[in-house]
């Protein structure tokens, strides 16, 4: 990650107190992933998960049931302390690794989540390579045929993460609660036993 996409993305966090617009989202992409949802949670049902660039307000914050979890963002040293103390309190890891050195946990996950997040990584295809490694089974939503611009160097089509992936996902058209554009999403088996 270079400095100006380091810069972009912590600018688009601010000072993290005004996350609603990317919450709401985040619902529409566990729907898709086919993560249950009860409520006001998420139900994962004891997984243990590694949600790779969760950035300061992951999914897994929205788990009422989930085992050992991780977070792992290369900005997590970064964002403001009272974010990382909300994983802390609820016992979810957060590290500042990327994606692309997740092997270096030497952790084996019951469940990988990838969510927004592989326009900014500077090797996609090795992200999802290293999240196959360490998980039992991946869960994947990401959106494709986005030009890139500051802060998003990959444009990332379906063909690319169907040959990443080894398998077909689905491309759904969103427009609704702030979801505009191609989604692609697959649930797939990671290589970890």
């Amino acid at each position: 990650m270079t400095a100006n996409e380091k810069d972009y993305e912590l600018g688009f966090w601010g000072d993290c107190t005004n996350t609603y617009c990317e919450e709401t989202k985040q619902w529409v992409y566990a729907r898709l992933m086919g993560i249950r949802r009860e409520h006001w949670s998420l139900r994962v049902f004891g997984a243990s998960i590694i949600d790779i660039g969760g950035g300061p307000v992951s999914m897994l914050l929205k788990c009422h049931d989930a085992g050992p979890s991780m977070v792992a963002d290369p900005l997590a040293s970064d964002y403001p302390h009272w974010t990382r103390d909300r994983y802390t309190t609820k016992g979810i890891a957060i590290l500042p690794f990327r994606g692309e050195e997740l092997p270096e946990l030497g952790r084996i996950f019951q469940e990988a989540w990838i969510y927004n997040v592989l326009q900014h990584t500077d090797d996609p295809a090795l992200v999802v390579k290293n999240s196959l490694a360490v998980c039992r089974r991946l869960r994947i939503f990401e959106w494709v045929n986005v030009p890139t611009c500051e802060g998003h160097p990959y444009m990332l089509t379906e063909a690319g993460l169907n040959d990443w992936l080894g398998t077909s996902g689905s491309v759904v058209p969103l427009s609704y609660e702030g979801c505009f554009g191609d989604a692609y999403v697959n649930v797939v088996e990671g290589h970890a036993r």
